[in-house]
């Protein structure tokens, strides 16, 4: 069992999103405790706007009231995902692998790292320059520069290797939400999109397409 199903959202509520992830996780689960086959699955989802904290996220990074969001319309989660604070919404896609990794051959770690190789190949594309970071999971441009700009943060939960939450990827999202957190935990590091490192909107139908090709030839 190495192919997934995928699904594509837009306007989706964190909620719902949430709910269907779940749904397949605990099916993907359930299948592999019972000897039965189960169904990888892809879902790309272009959330309404909200922050989501880790399991072992600070809430002192979120740095205004939570009325104070409410008030912009950005919900608020805490959920059990790694990672820290980050922020989801329009312009952004935010991938939800849920996963078997023993059927790729990957322990969490090889995973992670995977998932790295796919963004950073996507960026490629657009002629960008995709980074790790030394104890900062996810992708940054100028990694190494004074001054490093995240474009894709990582989180991920994992029962019995199999895999739900995922990461999200700045294409034309709106950057001035991440002013009102320290972004993954960090007070010194940047934020980034697409749009933003290439001066104008991207073609965001076309970057899920691209995207979703990476996806099926680094998990296969």
């Amino acid at each position: 069992m190495n192919s997934f199903l995928f699904h594509s959202f837009r306007n989706l509520a964190y909620a719902e999103g949430l709910e269907r992830q779940t749904e397949v996780f605990e099916a993907l689960l359930k299948a592999k405790k019972t000897g039965e086959q189960g169904v990888n699955q892809l879902f790309f989802c272009e959330h309404q706007p909200v922050i989501t904290l880790g399991m072992h996220g600070q809430v002192a990074n979120l740095l205004v009231p939570e009325a104070l969001l409410a008030a912009r319309g950005v919900a608020f989660y805490r959920t059990n995902r790694g990672g820290d604070i980050t922020f989801h919404g329009p312009g952004q896609i935010t991938g939800y692998p849920i996963f078997d990794l023993e059927g790729y051959g990957l322990g969490l770690k090889a995973y992670i790292d995977r998932l790295e190789s796919v963004i950073i190949a996507f960026l490629a594309l657009y002629g960008l320059k995709g980074e790790r970071l030394a104890g900062a999971t996810g992708v940054w441009l100028e990694a190494s520069s004074a001054q490093p700009r995240k474009i894709c943060a990582i989180g991920v939960k994992a029962s019995r290797y199999v895999t739900m939450h995922g990461f999200a990827l700045n294409i034309n999202t709106d950057l001035t939400y991440f002013s009102l957190m320290n972004p993954c935990g960090f007070k010194d590091k940047g934020v980034t999109s697409l749009a933003t490192e290439l001066g104008a909107p991207q073609d965001y139908e076309l970057a899920s397409a691209r995207l979703l090709e990476l996806f099926k030839a680094y998990f296969k």
